[in-house]
């Protein structure tokens, strides 16, 4: 892994969260989703203009369900679609809105990075074991009549969720292998900014050699982990709405983490410090990373560049670079 700092081109693969692009408290109009990345991508071109080579990819959680709410609402009048389809339509809508916004701020700035948008493919194993314990809560809450008939005329998978209703639940299998990335290499190596792989990739298995679409959400930080080491980038960045991943997370005694060994992480994740549902992905994708000798960054949105110059967020480095800065202690509520 080169050094940060170097004069040498760097690679960074950044994973923008989904509810950065659409916030819980918003209806998810077009105006305030692309008022969001916009702002969002501002900072992310800036590494452009610092000499980095950029791989962007996001969520798209908030998005994938208000088109299957779509989906349910005008299925009397137009053919739903199935999920994977619905995945790569939110790729499409979330990419035309980042690659515009990059483009903007780069002819900004005056540079003469391009830019694309791919839709990305991801595949899967069918035999992934996660296939046989649906977990992941996607679309809309069905009342527990509903349920029960989606359940016995569908065949689908639901779950009662919080009190708040029936949902359906997609299995959440692990990424085997990113289907597009000899051309996103070739564009990473010719110096596009390459938006990939949103939403975790859209799911598909290889059957005799061909490909085939299926139901499941892929996590997309462990898919953009996947990417980078496919990638054998640099840095693999997590933005996230807090400035770093904190212990003992909400309460008086809790600790920001600065920069630390990844035998180290992995302990404090073991001992139930990450949620499942919430930074435990995110470390779990940067120990990935470090496994294979790469540092992972995960920051707040508005850090971007200081946490590339090391000034910023919590640095997960191989336990052979570890070179830990001073833990910070921090009582403020993230």
């Amino acid at each position: 892994m080169k050094a940060i700092g170097t004069n040498q081109a760097r690679t960074v693969v950044v994973a923008l969260g989904g509810n950065a692009i659409l916030q819980p408290s918003q209806v998810g109009t077009f105006e305030e989703q692309l008022f969001n990345i916009d702002t969002a991508t501002r900072r992310i071109a800036t590494l452009a203009t610092h000499g980095w080579r950029v791989v962007l990819t996001h969520g798209n959680g908030p998005q994938i369900g208000n088109l299957m709410i779509q989906n349910a609402l005008a299925a009397k009048t137009v053919a739903p679609m199935p999920m994977d389809v619905c995945g790569a339509a939110s790729q499409g809508q979330i990419g035309y809105m980042a690659a515009q916004s990059l483009a903007n701020h780069l002819a900004k700035q005056k540079s003469a990075t391009p830019v694309v948008t791919i839709v990305t493919q991801v595949a899967v194993d069918a035999h992934d074991p996660a296939f046989l314990h649906p977990t992941k809560p996607v679309g809309p809450f069905y009342s527990d009549s509903q349920a029960r008939k989606m359940m016995l005329e569908e065949g689908l998978a639901m779950r009662e969720d919080a009190g708040r209703g029936w949902r359906r639940v997609v299995p959440s299998p692990e990424p085997r292998e990113i289907v597009e990335l000899p051309v996103i290499r070739s564009l990473v190596r010719a110096g596009t900014l390459v938006v990939c792989a949103g939403g975790g990739g859209v799911p598909v298995v290889r059957t005799h050699g061909s490909l085939s679409g299926i139901d499941a959400v892929i996590d997309k930080d462990l898919a953009a982990a996947e990417l980078a080491r496919e990638l054998n980038a640099d840095v693999l960045l997590i933005l996230s709405d807090v400035p770093h991943v904190y212990v003992d997370y909400g309460t008086t005694s809790q600790q920001a983490l600065g920069t630390i060994a990844a035998s180290d992480m992995r302990a404090l994740a073991a001992a139930g410090h990450f949620k499942a549902g919430s930074m435990g992905p995110k470390v779990e994708a940067c120990l990935r990373f470090a496994a294979h000798g790469g540092e992972s960054i995960i920051a707040s949105l508005t850090d971007v560049v200081a946490a590339l110059a090391g000034t910023a967020g919590t640095h997960v480095v191989p336990d052979e670079a570890a070179c830990p800065r001073a833990e910070e202690t921090t009582s403020a509520t993230a």
